[in-house]
């Protein structure tokens, strides 16, 4: 190595050193650092999030947006079209769920205040039936007696207390939907930029990988971007199917054990099975309960019938559906939701599955390559072998020929 480059080299190691030592000593600093830097720029992850969903089924759509036409009006309208198309598409999925749900829910709620009416009322009949002896029994089992004006103060400072807590509350609940509807509204508004720009962002960021990168990092960041992009893409697609299956076979499941709520159980079951293995149970609480206001016998009966129908789910249709769909074994399927929701709760759950995908295509082809070339270097090896032996041996044969036909020479003058 080159006096130069090794002295660069030596500074490049100290620099990193240094950095990791005050990143330990600052842990703390840097950690908030990190913390404050997410929260800005938290709306344009959800945003991407949001670009990265929607191109999926604007994909699909513009494929079959007039296609072959050489119409410059329908060629700038395409992305328009297909983008309005796949929100109204997701919109109203979302809507078909809150339509079939959220009635139901509020009717349950409204059947349990009644009952809890119902339940108050028998109370104050009965304290009003036996409000002579009430005295007479706070002070046998209190062993005091009743200030009844002082109770009453107590009483009402309680109230005023949870009043201004409520208050307080409320204004801080407040505080933070304002908040979130800001960064929804700003996140939407990036989703649309990258989506209505996607191409020119592409090409920037490849010129900008070229120049500052070289052609070949480049074309490596693109392989790889390539397989993490087709991985995460083929995940969302199968576990959208994997959640109308479960949905549907809860549906006709709860339909052949007579069960109530059969279509919004069904429904929430379907929406919430988006979070991979776990959602299931999610929606089966929300099922529970509102079976619960029904018969609750039943709802003990739709436990062990969600409890039955999630093990099939998330040990057959669930490594089969979304495993095939993004390449990955059954059982790396369930160590990747396992290990996510471990590190990042349901988060984790979401990405830990296409992330593990990726992961798992990358050391595949990374180890088929390496076998390929291995097997080559062998072959090649071996050819050249046969070729160096085959001219020794053609070599040799010659020799062998001129050594076993020489004779001596006769001379005229010899007998």
């Amino acid at each position: 190595m080159k006096p130069k480059k090794l002295e660069l080299r030596i500074i490049q190691i100290l620099v990193l050193t240094a950095l990791l030592i005050l990143g330990i000593k600052y842990f703390d600093v840097l950690l908030s650092m990190l913390g404050h830097l997410w929260g800005i720029l938290f709306p344009l992850v959800i945003g991407a999030a949001i670009a990265f969903t929607l191109n999926i089924p604007m994909k699909k759509l513009e494929k079959h947006y007039f296609p072959h036409s050489d119409n410059k009006y329908i060629k700038k309208s395409r992305r328009p079209v297909c983008l309005l198309l796949s929100v109204i598409l997701i919109l109203l999925g979302a809507a078909f769920v809150i339509r079939m749900v959220i009635p139901e829910l509020i009717n349950a709620f409204s059947l349990i205040i009644k009952e809890a009416i119902a339940y108050l009322q028998l109370g104050q009949e009965w304290l009003l039936e036996n409000s002579e002896n009430l005295p007479s029994f706070f002070n046998q089992y209190i062993g005091q007696d009743l200030d009844i004006r002082e109770n009453v103060q107590k009483l009402m400072n309680l109230i005023f207390q949870g009043i201004s807590g409520i208050l307080g509350s409320a204004f801080s609940v407040f505080g933070t939907l304002a908040g979130t509807v800001m960064d929804t509204v700003f996140a939407v508004i990036f989703a649309l930029y990258l989506l209505f720009g996607k191409e020119k962002l592409i090409s920037q960021f490849r010129r900008l990988c070229r120049r500052y990168l070289g052609h070949s990092i480049t074309a490596r960041t693109g392989y790889v971007l390539n397989i993490f992009n087709t991985k995460f893409q083929n995940f969302i697609i199968g576990q959208c199917l994997e959640a109308l299956i479960l949905g549907v076979l809860c549906t006709v499941g709860m339909m052949i054990f007579r069960f109530p709520y059969a279509l919004m159980v069904g429904a929430t079951i379907a929406a919430t099975a988006l979070i991979p293995i776990l959602g299931a149970y999610l929606g089966a609480a929300i099922g529970a309960f509102m079976i619960f206001t029904e018969n609750p016998l039943q709802a003990l009966g739709f436990l062990v019938f969600i409890v039955v129908l999630q093990q099939v789910e998330g040990n057959l249709i669930y490594p089969r559906t979304v495993g095939s769909s993004i390449g990955l074994p059954g059982i790396w399927v369930i160590a990747a939701v396992t290990i996510g929701g471990g590190l990042g709760g349901i988060l984790g759950m979401l990405v830990g599955v296409p992330l593990a995908a990726a992961v798992y295509q990358l050391i595949c082809d990374d180890v088929h390559r390496a076998e390929r070339k291995a097997a080559a270097a062998r072959t090649c090896s071996a050819r050249t072998t046969g070729e160096i032996q085959e001219q020794a041996t053609s070599g040799s044969e010659p020799a062998q020929a001129g050594h076993g036909s020489g004779t001596e020479p006769q001379h005229p003058g010899n007998p």
